[in-house]
């Protein structure tokens, strides 16, 4: 048997018996979103298996108050809609604004604004890669690259809870 069909075959039965590339690291069920340091972590089953770093709202001290703020949220949510039709390449929808944050925006008199996102790049500015981190840039969304969100993409499923921390 010659070695290139030997390699085949093997990669043939690891792949059919799920034990290919993407099945050597586990799919999230967890998302850590830490502000400070400007990560997030995805986490199977208590440990961290992959991180990113990303932009912010533009004013990214505190926790998002109203609508327009350019604050990102803090507190516990869920991946709840995908948008492969995004303006910023892809999106996950994060569900905020949560119950919490509806009741202190009702008390301040404010809309609590919506529509946060983890997202990739503007179309047409993917170009910029990396770069884009070196300043908050967002509405109050988390950015990463489109590279970046095309993997997050293919392994973040609709109702992977997420906690955005200071």
């Amino acid at each position: 048997m010659s070695r290139v069909f030997s390699g085949v075959l093997v990669l043939s039965v690891l792949l059919l018996a799920g034990l290919g590339p993407r099945a050597a690291v586990a799919d999230p069920d967890f998302l850590l979103i830490e502000k400070g340091r400007r990560t997030l972590t995805l986490y199977q089953a208590g440990k961290p298996i992959r991180s990113y770093r990303v932009a912010l709202g533009f004013q990214p001290e505190g926790p998002k108050q109203e609508e327009g703020d350019g604050r990102t949220p803090e507190g516990l949510y869920v991946i709840d809609y995908r948008n492969e039709q995004s303006r910023f390449h892809r999106s996950l929808h994060i569900s905020y604004p949560n119950e919490a944050d509806r009741r202190r925006a009702e008390a301040r008199g404010v809309s609590p604004g919506g529509e946060i996102m983890i997202h990739g790049l503007p179309e047409g500015w993917g170009w910029l890669g990396i770069f884009h981190r070196k300043l908050d840039w967002t509405d109050g969304c988390i950015a990463v690259t489109n590279e970046e969100m095309d993997e997050i993409w293919a392994r973040v499923s609709e109702g992977t809870p997420i906690e955005i921390r200071p």
